[in-house]
């Protein structure tokens, strides 16, 4: 098969569009899939009653806390997730994620720092 340079941006492209999904832990995957659909109640679901969540500068504490956090996110940035890589870490699974939005310089990557306990999500730190 001969395959010219020139076609070398097209086979990138489908390469890219086609990738194989990562495979995420159900928990994390069910916050993932959650907040791309925007339900607050199914993402309130993944998070221990004392979790944690530090995101943009600001720690939230508790459910009622991160369910303010998620609204106001939500209404604020129309985001979408996609994760691109997931990585097992000491205590914690860290995703690589491009977030789209309604936000300048969308899309960007940050990683999400997962901790579980118990079947749910006990923290969460966002950075970049």
């Amino acid at each position: 098969m001969r395959v010219s340079i020139c076609a070398a941006p097209q086979i990138a492209e489908l390469f890219s569009r086609d990738q194989m999904p990562i495979k995420l832990p159900p928990l994390i995957q069910h916050y993932i899939d959650a907040s791309n659909a925007h339900d607050v109640k199914s993402i309130l679901e993944c998070f221990a009653d004392d979790a944690v969540v530090r995101d943009e500068n600001a720690t939230h504490r508790g459910k009622i806390d991160i369910g303010h956090w998620v609204s106001t996110t939500i209404e604020k940035y129309k985001f979408q997730f996609k994760p691109l890589s997931s990585q097992e870490r000491s205590n914690e699974t860290v995703v690589r994620v491009e977030v789209s939005g309604t936000f300048p310089g969308s899309p960007i990557t940050l990683d999400y720092h997962f901790a579980i306990a118990n079947d749910k999500i006990a923290s969460l730190f966002i950075d970049s």
